[in-house]
């Protein structure tokens, strides 16, 4: 068996949680590969809604194993919480979930240094979620980082006591006032409600799960365009969030990856600075925000607005070898006379269909227009009944983009997708 892959070719927020819980029932064993706490997927069914932040988005799935991968880190207050409000639903989290031990820990002082360091950059902030992210997985580069299996260590308050030393060592350079001690109580309580899970070694147990023949979802967090390497850097997370960060982030070969689904929205959304060719700061942008409900489901932040970008999506498409594409909230666009897609950028009077190199060069897009459909979608449940607007919307991005578009997502709830054969 092989590992199939969905994952966001925007800059986060596409949807993946409600896709992975949709197709999570056809897969004995989801997995998270990457990223923390910094994600927020939400899905919908049964008429209640659910954020998951750490916790791959099979949960809910009955007989399903969840696996958090080593590129994962986890925030073991959050977690808990996050837990916790699951269980209230009667979901029997701690049976369904195996975490592996070689996955970081964020502590408290993580997230302190992460405000200071934000803070002081004053107008060139990149938009950090505040969560602890970033200087968790710099300490995993420097070799300095606490790890899941050490809660098992019988010196693992002295190791925690060390790493937070270092972390107040290292706060000195910010001018920036903090109680290191504010939220240690309640993480060491976090850390032992982390030790009654399935803590697992996470490379033998998911190729264990392979050699027995039993599908396998690997699902990412943020976006492709927000990749550390191939993302708008420095305005960027911390992890790998393309295909690739699947195989690193749970111990897996490339030859055991399957398909690579690709998510986005029919419009683009991106929460943070950084650069967004599309972005709409006007009536539009923000009719799509207020119709699209354009919010963080981590930090409730307004989410920037623009339309379609065929130049990004290409190249996501590219550096993930995607092979089904997945469009969705394509109702939210409902009630516009007119659809513009981005199909090419100009730079310094010069066409080009490629992302620059220079995050900060200035990209002007050059749009295409659509007629709009201008019907509700979010009733439709067969291909066939679609509108010829929209449909020539959607066969015009398969075209360009040169991928199919298999699964078509018209609303938040579970029923409200529908399952094209291409």
């Amino acid at each position: 068996m092989k590992v199939d892959v969905v994952l966001g070719l925007q800059w986060g927020d596409e949807g993946k949680g409600k896709i992975v819980d949709v197709l999570a029932k056809n897969y004995p064993v989801v997995a998270r590969f990457q990223g923390g706490p910094n994600a927020g997927h939400s899905l919908l069914f049964d008429d209640k809604k659910f954020v998951l932040h750490t916790i791959p988005s099979g949960v809910f799935r009955k007989n399903a194993v969840n696996i958090i991968g080593n590129g994962v880190v986890i925030d073991p207050i959050i977690f808990r919480e996050e837990c916790l409000e699951i269980e209230k639903t009667g979901v029997p989290v701690r049976e369904r979930i195996a975490i592996s031990k070689k996955a970081h820990l964020i502590l408290p002082t993580h997230r302190i240094i992460d405000a200071a360091s934000e803070a002081s950059k004053g107008a060139s902030k990149i938009g950090s979620t505040l969560k602890g992210i970033g200087p968790t997985y710099m300490d995993k580069t420097g070799r300095n980082g606490l790890r899941v299996g050490d809660i098992l260590a019988e010196n693992f308050l002295e190791r925690f006591h060390n790493l937070k030393s270092k972390h107040i060592t290292f706060l000195k350079q910010f001018d920036f006032e903090y109680n290191a001690e504010e939220k240690e109580t309640e993480w060491l309580s976090a850390i032992e409600f982390l030790k009654g899970f399935n803590l697992v070694d996470g490379e033998y147990f998911i190729n264990h799960q392979l050699d027995d023949n039993k599908r396998v979802l690997a699902e990412g967090a943020q976006g492709s365009m927000l990749d550390v390497d191939f993302g708008s850097y420095p305005f960027v997370t911390s992890s790998t969030t393309i295909c690739a960060g699947a195989c690193t982030g749970l111990g897996i070969a490339p030859s055991r990856i399957g398909t690579v689904s690709g998510i986005f929205k029919a419009y683009c959304t991106r929460v943070g600075s950084g650069p967004f060719p599309t972005e709409l700061n006007d009536n539009v942008g923000e009719e799509l925000r207020k119709l699209g409900f354009e919010f963080g489901a981590t930090t409730g932040r307004p989410r920037r607005t623009g339309w379609l970008d065929l130049v990004a999506l290409k190249y996501a498409v590219m550096i993930n070898g995607v092979e089904q594409l997945i469009m969705m909230k394509a109702d939210v666009l409902d009630t516009f006379d007119t659809i513009k897609v981005a199909v090419a950028y100009k730079m310094n009077g010069v066409e080009t269909h490629q992302i620059p190199f220079d995050t900060f060069a200035t990209v002007e897009p050059v749009y295409k227009e659509f007629k709009g459909w201008k019907r509700d979608l979010t009733k439709i449940t067969t291909e066939s009944d679609l509108p010829f607007e929209f449909m020539t919307y959607v066969r015009f991005i398969e075209k360009e983009v040169g991928v199919p578009i298999n699964i078509i997502s018209l609303g938040p709830d579970r029923e409200q997708t529908i399952m094209r054969t291409v």
